[in-house]
């Protein structure tokens, strides 16, 4: 067993086997996940779990490069939007919706939350430790 970390055997197995530059996604319960990507389906009631928290989760065990964001956080989720600056800073690109979802169809994974507010999705880049 896991002394610390991700506990949840599906999001260990996707982070571990990440490559340089390769994609999982943290999305709201609405995101539609595409075909061929696993989705990993955390959601058991409404908010429940956040996507802070399973983003503060997946960051605090992943090596992240770059985050893509959909361009309409800004204005529509505010708050959501902060969140994102504040764990990522600079590392944030943006692109619309439309993209976005385009996008995930490249994602190993798309772990679903529970989060019930707009546009709380993101693409995270694996990077490497050294």
């Amino acid at each position: 067993m896991k002394r610390q970390g991700i506990i949840n055997s599906s999001i260990a197995k996707v982070l571990a086997d990440l490559g340089h530059t390769d994609y999982i996604v943290v999305g709201d319960a609405g995101l539609p996940v595409p075909p061929g990507v696993i989705k990993i389906d955390l959601a058991l009631t409404p908010g429940t779990p956040s996507f802070q928290a399973v983003v503060r989760a997946v960051h605090e065990d992943m090596v992240i490069e770059k985050v893509i964001a959909a361009t309409e956080v800004i204005e529509k989720n505010p708050g959501q939007h902060q969140y994102m600056v504040q764990q990522f800073g600079e590392a944030i690109e943006y692109v619309s919706h439309e993209d976005f979802k385009k996008l995930s169809s490249k994602a190993k994974a798309v772990i679903r939350t529970g989060e019930t507010t707009p546009y709380s999705n993101c693409i995270l880049q694996s990077g490497v430790f050294f």
